[in-house]
């Protein structure tokens, strides 16, 4: 197994920046003594209470989001329209609910599991290339809401791999036309060659 993300990484106060430096992570699960991998492609800052876009937006806070407003290194796990559990990193201070939307990763170990629990047999670089499909792949439920992520079933760690900026391809976020102006940042950031 790799080295665990430094505490320190998670409370620093740019979401943006780390959305960025995100990419290049490993995103491995350990359930069950199985384990499944993969390095992270593609990922979505939310700036919480400033964000029109973020489930924290205007200090909104609920049994659902709460998880967000916890000191970052933790997991938010929320369900999308009934169907897909979505992955997320919280990140900055207590009370801060800053958090990093984790699109897609490229598979590692573990891959014939992550294959089975999608039921997914063809490309291998769609087999986790969406929000929905890395839960789906790695195994990851809304009951993991607020696991910490440098010890126990969900973990980030560092892989030596450094994304440089001109790999990196920033856009805006999707699926969230409702955040008006803020629905146009561009704070959708991936490695260039993979899919999204």
């Amino acid at each position: 197994m790799g080295k665990p993300v430094a505490k320190n990484w998670y409370l620093q106060t740019d979401v943006v920046k780390l959305a960025q430096e995100v990419l290049g992570k490993r995103l491995l699960t350990t359930f069950g003594g199985e384990i499944t991998s993969g390095i992270i492609t593609e990922a979505e800052a939310y700036a919480g209470e400033t964000d029109k876009a973020s489930h924290a937006w205007n200090g909104r806070r609920t049994a659902r989001t709460e998880p967000m407003y916890a000191r970052g290194g933790i997991a938010y796990v929320y369900l999308c329209y009934g169907i897909h559990h979505l992955f997320n990193i919280v990140t900055n201070v207590h009370d801060v609910p800053h958090a990093i939307l984790i699109r897609a990763i490229q598979p590692e170990q573990g891959i014939a599991l992550m294959q089975h629990r999608r039921k997914h047999h063809g490309p291998l670089h769609k087999l986790a290339a969406g929000p929905g499909t890395v839960s789906q792949a790695l195994g990851i439920h809304t009951s993991h809401t607020g696991m910490s992520l440098r010890r126990g079933e969900i973990r980030l760690e560092e892989t030596g791999i450094t994304v440089h900026p001109l790999q990196i391809i920033a856009g805006p976020r999707v699926g969230v036309d409702y955040a008006a102006e803020h629905a146009l940042l561009p704070w959708r950031f991936r490695v260039k060659g993979t899919i999204g």
